[in-house]
Formats: C-alpha cells, sequence, structure tokens
C-alpha cells in the first residue's frame, strides 16, 4: 500500500470509519471511474486544486464528476484570485500526486469547498491517494471530515 492511500486510510479511521477502498484500473476521467465502481458519473467527487495568487496555497474543490469548476465563481468563492496548482506545489501541499489527490489525507489542512451537488446522493466515490483506487463515503461524512464549505462554484 503506498505512503498517500496509507495516509486517506488513516484519515478515514481517524474519523471513526471502516474505509472501503477499491482498486479500480486506471481512472482517467470521473466516467471512467464510475464505470469501475458502476455508479452515476456525478457520484464521482473530483479534487480539483488550484492556486491562490494571494495566499500562495492550495485551495481544494470537491466537485461533483459531470460538473465543472468555474474559475471565476471559484475565485469568488476563494476570495481571492486563482491560478494553475501545478504538479510540484499540489505535491509538496497535499503529499498526493495529480490524478491521485484524496479529499482526505493531507500533508496539512487544506481549505476546501464542496459542490452541492454531491449532497444529493446517498454516497459518492473520491480518490484513496492513487490513480488506481477510490473509496466510498456519505457526502455529508465526506464534507465535514475534509472540512469542505458547500459553496456553487461550478458551470
Amino acid at each position: 500500500m503506498s505512503k498517500s492511500m496509507k495516509r486517506v486510510r488513516a484519515a478515514l479511521e481517524a474519523a471513526g470509519l471502516t474505509p472501503d477502498i477499491q482498486e479500480t484500473s486506471l481512472a482517467r476521467t470521473a466516467q471512467d471511474a464510475a464505470d469501475a465502481v458502476g455508479c452515476a458519473l456525478d457520484q464521482i467527487a473530483k479534487s480539483i486544486i488550484f492556486l491562490g495568487k494571494e495566499s500562495g496555497e492550495a485551495i481544494l474543490f470537491l466537485t461533483a464528476g459531470g460538473n465543472r469548476v468555474d474559475e471565476d465563481k471559484a475565485a469568488a468563492t476563494a476570495g481571492e484570485p486563482l491560478g494553475k496548482a501545478d504538479a510540484t506545489l499540489v505535491r509538496q501541499q497535499t503529499g498526493f500526486a495529480i490524478g491521485g489527490v484524496a479529499p482526505v489525507g493531507h500533508l496539512a489542512p487544506i481549505r476546501a469547498y464542496i459542490d452541492p451537488r454531491l449532497l444529493d446522493f446517498d454516497e459518492i466515490w473520491a480518490a484513496a491517494g492513487t490513480p488506481h483506487h477510490v473509496f466510498r463515503v456519505s457526502p455529508t461524512v465526506l464534507k465535514r471530515i475534509s472540512n469542505a464549505q458547500p459553496s456553487d462554484f461550478t458551470s
């Protein structure tokens, strides 16, 4: 088990959950991940990281699989201009590689926002620290354990 996935497992266990982590074939898209676990596209929680241009911090936007982050709305939500987060920033501030960024288990606390569309489901799936692993969770539990604030930041 990778160090990244161990951090995700530990974060889930620390929150009182029994982790349901599943291995998938490489899920390059949210649709690939949905097909792999047999759920609707919007039940996939995409972890999108932006750079806060003023704070220099990584900012996490948890987005339903079929939605896209609207950069203007996201910047308004974050309260600062946003830029592209490169692989180095993502790795340094979250501990994850792009493609496997989990919503929990980060190296340090991260400012996070959640797409209200994810809250429409009983369960959702999110990256478990690698491009090949996802975990199942209630969206209300994910909102709580990721400290994500609901916000309308999608187009």
